[in-house]
């Protein structure tokens, strides 16, 4: 990135401080939400899922020196179990724990995680069915797990997920329902679907179901741990800052406890990013309490589409958030372009609409004095990005990128 797009320098970002923050030590409260050995259990178990192996961490030597901050690590979830996105470590896992829980309930016997996963018990799961709604990339990830262990799957999505999102999930022989309104309208209906006897694994929590949430972040953990293990193989500098996308707030408040239990002041700033069509997180921090926000219009973002706080997600953000950013959807083309050839590091990476949102932000920050210095953002700054999927739509990547991702990567 030899200049700075013109659309950065005019960007305009909706900004909060958030007064509640804490530089205290993990606070106890929050140990039912996330815990130490609840993120150990799930880092234990999904590393000895088949194909399980770290993502890449890219250091983005070039924008580093252009928008002139110390380094800049970019954490690259595009190649994450071939589902191309961070979300295969979460929803996968969660309907493994709920498998087990229900075949203990069922057969009122020890059933092991791996006996699950080695087929012991596959006439008993053809009789079970799990439901979710998604937006697109936890949905793959649970009917992608729901197809590895043997069960069946429905998900419902709301009416603007893309056709191309739809079929990826019926790839993996799930049921896909479309809904009329938003993401919550969806999630209203496959909560309605419990009463069929499904089991609900939804990523985002509500009062009266909090329990599976909790499997999911816990999942998402193994991003986190592997980022801060590669950091320190590469280079003996800790990140200062650490930019992690919104959506309903289960990925941010995942990410913020890991970093919390492990880092306890020592830890990042801890930055969230969301759309301005879709910023409950923001607005939440702004009303000190989760706000539902009614979605006009969705975001081109669509992994971070979503209008209303997941409840235990929050928990740990109000506390745990030094920041909250909203930005405008016409960054994100030029960001994932700008990954897709030598701008931002010596080799060309595939960064979906979600996975960039925090780079983003952090490009209009830096051409921003007054934000910068608000965020502490100088030329000593370490900044953590986490990409968080690929190429999850191949038709929209190549809409926006103008090429398809192998002829980027080629």
């Amino acid at each position: 990135m030899k200049s700075i797009d013109s659309l950065y320098t005019k960007a305009k970002i909706n900004y909060f401080h958030n007064p509640n923050y804490t530089a205290e030590n993990y606070p106890e409260a929050l140990n039912p939400i996330i815990s130490s050995s609840l993120c150990d259990d799930a880092i234990k178990e999904i590393s000895q899922w088949e194909n399980y192996t770290e993502t890449p961490l890219h250091n983005l030597d070039n924008l580093t020196k252009t928008i002139n901050v110390s380094r800049i690590d970019y954490k690259d979830e595009s190649t994450r179990f071939g589902l191309g996105s961070f979300k295969a470590l979460g929803g996968a896992y969660a309907v493994l724990i709920e498998l087990q829980k229900t075949l203990t309930e069922q057969l009122n016997e020890i059933v092991t995680l791996q006996d699950i996963r080695n087929g012991k018990y596959q006439e008993h799961l053809k009789n079970i069915t799990i439901v979710t709604a998604t937006d697109g990339n936890h949905g793959r990830s649970v009917a992608w797990g729901c197809q590895s262990f043997g069960c069946a799957c429905k998900i419902y999505i709301h009416k603007e997920v893309s056709e191309g999102r739809k079929t990826a999930m019926e790839s993996f022989g799930a049921e896909v329902i479309r809904v009329q309104g938003n993401y919550e309208d969806s999630v209203q209906e496959a909560e309605k679907s419990r009463a069929n006897g499904w089991i609900l694994v939804s990523d985002t929590s509500y009062p009266g179901y909090t329990e599976v949430p909790r499997f999911v972040m816990a999942g998402y953990t193994v991003m986190i741990k592997e980022a801060l293990q590669q950091l320190q193989a590469q280079t003996s500098s800790s990140p200062t800052h650490i930019f992690v996308q919104g959506g309903c707030g289960g990925l941010p408040a995942a990410i913020c406890a890991y970093l919390w239990l492990h880092l306890s002041e020592k830890r990042p700033r801890f930055i969230v990013v969301e759309p301005k069509l879709a910023d409950c997180l923001i607005q939440s921090a702004m009303n000190n309490r989760p706000t539902l926000v009614d979605i006009q219009e969705e975001s081109i973002m669509a992994g971070l589409s979503c209008g209303e706080v997941s409840s235990i997600g929050w928990d740990i953000l109000s506390q745990g958030t030094n920041d909250f950013l909203a930005i405008d959807d016409n960054l994100i083309a030029p960001t994932m372009q700008s990954l897709a050839k030598d701008a931002c590091s010596k080799n060309p990476i595939v960064g979906g609409e979600s996975a960039v949102a925090g780079l983003a932000a952090l490009i209009a920050t830096t051409e921003n004095a007054e934000l910068s210095q608000s965020l502490g953002i100088d030329q000593n700054s370490h900044i953590l990005i986490l990409g968080t999927e690929g190429a999850t739509d191949p038709e929209i990547y190549q809409q926006l990128v103008g090429k398809t991702a192998a002829q980027v990567l080629a």
